[in-house]
């Protein structure tokens, strides 16, 4: 898994071969098979909580957990929603859910009771997994409020007017009426649970539905990040500030664990961007993840020349499109000279293409690499579906193992996104070099037509990067009577930075086309996130419409 030194590709269809076969390994098997290699090598750092577990300690939780899920009464095919932020509890789920035959379901743990309902109902959920409360999040007041027969039900007996499904609730950290203590649930196995345990590995397949994500289903067959030889024989410690509930964060991170030994370094319970570089110093990361955000929060922290982040060779930037300036402060900066730009959708289980660390920087900064092995992807017309030549953009279609089952009963749905054949379309705009390298170009949906102009929001943002009061910027479309839509660039300044609309308008003219030149230009703190530090485009969008009176 080495990048192409010779031109190979004809047209925009690009297949990922390997040396390496794929495995057919469960999730519980692959867990296995790591703690039996290296038992004693450290599996999980939670820095905030203080939990630190080998690899045969991890395995012991897993199996005690996964026991006490079936003394429960959980079934194979089940699903339990796990809801919180990152703490050992997910993760021990993430793994005992799955040696179990059960569906885990990963929910924002940022849902309000609306949300929450939705979801439960949506996937019929028949236990949920959830801490008292944390911050502003009361989850078991939540939960309450939605289901009151909780309140004189016995443990593992609710019976819920709204959700048919629901039975049973786990708290990790307090006793609750009509719920079971983490601690109750760790005990409940017994010889015979862990003898049931063993014959259902006989009767699981890795082709088994292991986890729902909002908006998907990821397989249980495992991603290669990269060259497993080259993982297994280090000692890769990697720093994991994205959610777990994100597959960011469950299958590069926790999968990642379970298939190649690596450590996984919890900074902060939620997300805390002075954490990551404590984390990174204390615990010797020699990776670490983010978001573009991420980055951005840790490469603005006021004493970042303070700490010692030379243990870092490595690190992915993934989630969200990378802009190049942001890309060469982390190289050149934070000192992280291998970074790797990867590109993924979560029904794709996540990542599908990634650069290589020996790439130019021009390569680092434009593209995001190339397609992973046991996969494909082709770009095609989205009007005539005809693959189209290289270099010209089109929509990003992959197939391949990585490719979710479907979206959990919408059949009409998995049928829009997945073709007879198998592809996958991503509705991304991307294009493909005679390399192999590919281009993300925008979402499709997020495209700006302004006055018959196709206008691709990241373009415009790469070069306002590169404005040196910029901190970062999200550019959108917004109503325009005459033109259909017009160009607004919303701006996050560095800090201490004045700046005015004309001084941007005056930057772009003679260096982007004039089409692409922003009629609007707003300044802003700070843009609407998900929890797992995506930017709400709808929702700034919407916001900047009201500001601007449109």
């Amino acid at each position: 898994f080495s990048p192409p030194n010779v031109p190979t590709l004809t047209t925009s269809y690009a297949h990922g071969v390997s040396s390496f076969s794929l495995q057919s390994l469960t999730v519980g098997k692959a867990l296995q098979v790591t703690a039996e290699r290296w038992p004693d090598r450290e599996a999980v750092v939670f820095v905030q909580s203080g939990i630190r577990k080998t690899f045969a300690q991890f395995q012991h939780d897993v199996d005690q957990a996964a026991a006490g899920l079936l003394a429960l009464g959980l079934k194979k095919g089940d699903r339990l929603g796990m809801w919180g932020p990152n703490t050992y509890e997910w993760l021990l789920m993430q793994f005992a859910t799955a040696k179990a035959g059960i569906i885990m379901v990963s929910v924002n743990p940022a849902y309000q009771p609306q949300e929450l309902e939705l979801a439960l109902k949506k996937v019929q959920c028949k236990a949920i997994v959830c801490p008292t409360q944390f911050k502003t999040q009361r989850y078991c007041d939540m939960l309450r409020q939605l289901c009151p027969e909780m309140n004189t039900a016995p443990p593992g007996g609710i019976k819920s007017s709204r959700f048919s499904e629901l039975s049973t609730v786990i708290v990790l950290d307090s006793q609750q009426p009509g719920t079971f203590h983490w601690n109750d649930l760790m005990q409940a196995g017994s010889s015979e649970h862990y003898q049931q345990l063993q014959d259902i590995q006989k009767q699981l397949s890795f082709d088994d539905p292991v986890n729902i994500q909002f908006t998907s289903v990821l397989k249980s067959i495992v991603l290669i990040l990269s060259d497993s030889r080259e993982l297994l024989e280090k000692d890769v410690r990697v720093c994991l500030p994205v959610p777990l509930y994100h597959c960011f964060g469950s299958v590069g991170g926790g999968m990642v664990m379970a298939v190649h030994g690596i450590t996984l370094v919890f900074p902060s319970t939620g997300y805390d961007g002075r954490a990551n570089l404590a984390a990174i110093q204390t615990e010797k990361c020699t990776f670490v993840y983010g978001t573009p955000t991420m980055y951005v929060d840790m490469l603005g922290q006021p004493d970042l020349a303070e700490f010692d982040l030379s243990s870092i060779k490595s690190g992915i930037m993934a989630g969200s499109p990378c802009p190049a300036e942001i890309v060469k402060n982390v190289i050149k900066v934070m000192g992280i000279k291998d970074m790797v730009i990867a590109y993924g959708t979560t029904e794709n289980s996540p990542l599908t293409f990634s650069g290589f660390p020996v790439d130019s920087m021009e390569r680092k900064a434009e593209t995001v690499g190339c397609i992973y092995p046991h996969t494909e992807a082709k770009v095609v017309d989205p009007t005539t579906g005809t693959i189209v030549p290289l270099g010209v953009q089109g929509e990003l279609m992959i197939r391949g193992y990585c490719v979710m089952l479907g979206y959990w009963q919408e059949e009409a749905k998995t049928q829009e996104s997945i073709t007879k054949e198998g592809w996958y379309k991503t509705g991304d705009i991307a294009s493909l070099d005679k390399y192999g390298y590919c281009k993300i170009e925008g979402r499709l949906k997020d495209m700006i037509i302004r006055g018959g102009e196709n206008i691709y929001p990241a373009e415009i943002e790469q070069f306002l990067h590169t404005h040196p009061k910029v901190q970062e910027v999200q550019v959108v479309g917004v109503k325009d009577e005459r033109m259909g839509e017009e160009i607004c660039a919303c701006i996050k300044l560095k800090a201490g930075q004045e700046c005015t609309v004309e001084e941007i308008q005056a930057y772009c003219r003679g260096q982007i086309a004039h089409f692409k030149i922003p009629r609007y230009v707003t300044f802003v703190e700070s843009y609407p996130l998900t929890v797992s530090g995506k930017i709400k485009k709808n929702n700034l969008r919407e916001q900047i419409e009201k500001q601007l009176g449109l």
